[in-house]
């Protein structure tokens, strides 16, 4: 058994994570604010991408509500007793609300991707093959940009990424209950216990899943784009393809910078765990916990990316401010173009 008492806070943990928490919550709670409201108010209903968006800016939104319980609690932490309101607020609610969040933004990052690609793989194979329905695996794909099922899958998202965590979290205050834990910021909190592992390596599992689905999708988009331009020219579709490749290597490049360092982390973090050295200890528990403070920023993040990215969004929001009705992307794309944009309208994240 390790030494509870081995846990002691630099200044690193006391000062620098409460400050990048208290730089990131009010970025990230205005922007994600705004982004949920033109998404629900202002983005036409029957988008499947507005579906997926409104449930990443409330993943987002969900991330952000816990940064100042994380920031207090790396400040002063160590100074609160375990059995306190306020250790019990920040381990117990503040680690359930971050790690829903964070997983089903994963998950619908995923999706957002799958949905992107389907669109542009149904429109651009129609003109090559009419079987295209008839494979199982397209017919699948298929699923990902119809509403309906964007509107089910994120419910069972939720819900399946809310169970697994309570039964963790549950667990874990149950093994915890038994040992004589005094210090809220402790390293038997810190790397939880048997349980919290499985479900760690279930979903250290389950994100490399999503990434390399998100990885295969802009492969297999790059190939195939190249494969037509070599055929025929796409003439005005060009446009809305560059986007949506564009699109989905966002969706790859926050897999990558945000969530893939804590995931290649976390493995190792456990193997390394078996060692009592406490040097060694600290080092590992500050490592996961600035890795992980990695993965939290892409919730505030999130709005300036699309913001950037997504002209569906940048034109609502100057409409807001500006009092005038903006300008509908459908109003610029005609023929074909019109037509794959109708069918899903692919916008970023």
């Amino acid at each position: 058994m390790r030494n509870s008492t081995c846990l002691q806070p630099s200044l690193a943990t006391t000062i620098a994570l409460p400050v990048i928490y208290s730089l990131l919550f009010p970025a990230g709670l205005l922007g994600n604010i705004l982004a949920a409201w033109i998404f629900s108010k202002q983005a036409p209903t029957k988008r499947t991408q507005s579906i997926y968006l409104a449930n990443l800016a409330i993943a987002n939104l969900l991330l952000c509500s816990t940064m100042p319980f994380l920031a207090v609690y790396f400040a002063i932490g160590y100074q609160w007793t375990y059995s306190s309101v306020a250790c019990r607020i920040a381990n117990h609610l503040g680690t359930l609300i971050m790690h829903v969040s964070l997983y089903v933004t994963i998950t619908i990052l995923c999706s957002t991707a799958l949905s992107q690609y389907a669109t542009l793989k149904k429109n651009s194979d129609a003109q090559y093959s009419q079987a295209v329905s008839e494979n199982s695996y397209r017919c699948v794909l298929e699923k990902f940009r119809q509403p309906k099922f964007a509107k089910y899958l994120c419910i069972i998202i939720w819900l399946a990424v809310f169970c697994i965590t309570v039964i963790a979290i549950t667990n874990n205050v149950q093994a915890r209950a038994a040992e004589s834990c005094h210090s809220c910021y402790n390293i038997s909190v810190e790397a939880g216990g048997f349980t919290t592992r499985i479900v760690a390596s279930v979903a250290t599992a389950w994100f490399f899943v999503c990434f390399m689905t998100v990885f295969f999708s802009y492969y297999s988009l790059n190939k195939h784009l190249t494969k037509i331009q070599k055929n025929t020219c796409i003439g005005e579709k060009h446009l809305i393809y560059s986007r949506v490749k564009r699109n989905i290597f966002v969706i790859q490049m926050i897999l990558t910078v945000c969530f893939l360092p804590y995931h290649i982390f976390r493995p190792v973090f456990y193997v390394l765990l078996t060692n009592n050295d406490c040097t060694r200890l600290n080092d590992l528990v500050e490592i996961k916990n600035f890795l992980t403070c990695l993965a939290a920023a892409k919730s505030s993040l999130d709005p300036i990316i699309i913001l950037l990215l997504d002209k569906t969004f940048k034109k609502s929001l100057y409409g807001l401010f500006t009092k005038s009705t903006p300008e509908s992307p459908n109003h610029r794309i005609t023929g074909v173009g019109r037509d794959l944009w109708r069918s899903s309208s692919p916008t970023p994240l």
